[in-house]
């Protein structure tokens, strides 16, 4: 048995290091960072030979946690992420906050509220959003499990997360949708 406790302190140092994490979300598995470090944002884009303004999502551990990195959020979305069941990413004008390189051009964040016991312990106590990009080099299949990783993001990352290695259930990437005036823009079902 996997001890949940040492994989979240492992992560936490990994984390406040500017290193990289690779672990389990509330949908596939991810690489992440501390969503405030530049320097940490950057390694992740050229971990997945990603171009820079393919913009990536942050995890937040509570809704009321928007009201931190969003400037003005439209009040709707609050009832829309109680109301959803599924992972839902959400994506938002005026971030703040947040690590330059991260935020899209177009001046939007992209960002899901996590219901994962695992995501949701790491984030409150690391006190900052983390980001989640899929675990694949950009352009591949997103891995439906840990072992479908390429070894090229095993190998690149700081610290490889425990929990959940063993879970072979296919998982598959959040809905994205976007709210505007209260209108909800649907753009990944």
């Amino acid at each position: 048995m996997i001890d949940f406790e040492k994989d979240i302190i492992r992560c936490l140092e990994t984390l406040h290091a500017g290193g990289l994490i690779l672990y389990p979300t509330d949908t596939i598995w991810g690489i992440g960072c501390d969503a405030t470090n530049e320097a940490a944002v950057a390694n992740i884009y050229k971990l997945k030979d990603r171009p820079d303004e393919k913009s990536m999502i942050i995890l937040l551990a509570d809704a009321r946690d928007i009201n931190t990195y969003i400037t003005q959020p439209d009040p709707a979305v609050f009832d829309f992420i109680e109301q959803t069941t599924k992972p839902t990413t959400i994506i938002y004008d005026g971030p703040i906050g947040l690590a330059d390189n991260l935020v899209n051009q177009d001046n939007t964040i992209a960002i899901r509220i996590v219901k994962d016991n695992f995501c949701k312990t790491l984030i409150k106590r690391f006190r900052k959003p983390i980001v989640s990009t899929s675990a694949n080099i950009s352009g591949s299949p997103s891995p439906a499990t840990f072992n479908d990783i390429d070894a090229a993001i095993k190998n690149g990352v700081d610290h490889i997360v425990q929990h959940r290695q063993n879970d072979i259930t296919p998982a598959n990437p959040s809905s994205i949708v976007r709210l505007k005036d209260g209108n909800i823009e649907i753009i990944r079902p």
